[in-house]
């Protein structure tokens, strides 16, 4: 297994910090041409917690993991993974269910 870089270690570290439920916590980092990508997934319950109300919570972190970035001469993004059965999918199930006939 590959060391896990500075970005990793920090994101990981905040969002255990922040969900009930640390031990589902998974960063996963890969790197293109456009930098350092990080995916996070969590459990579907603590996504309020990482979202934030409008967003804020993941904009704060965003902007944390490009100053740890800049630190490294790195520009780092971070997606947040959608949970399988999360909020998108079962709204876009109920408008499916209502179009049919």
């Amino acid at each position: 297994m590959a060391e896990k870089s500075q970005e990793q270690d920090f994101l990981e570290y905040v969002v255990k910090a922040l969900v009930d439920n640390p031990n589902d916590v998974e960063v996963n980092r890969s790197v293109d041409e456009m930098g350092v990508l990080l995916t996070l997934k969590i459990n579907q319950a603590d996504m309020g917690k990482i979202i934030g109300r409008g967003g804020n919570t993941a904009k704060a972190i965003r902007t944390l993991l490009r100053i740890v970035g800049l630190k490294n001469r790195s520009r780092v993004n971070l997606k947040i993974e959608e949970p399988a059965g999360g909020q998108a999918r079962q709204e876009s199930d109920s408008v499916m269910e209502d179009l049919k006939l």
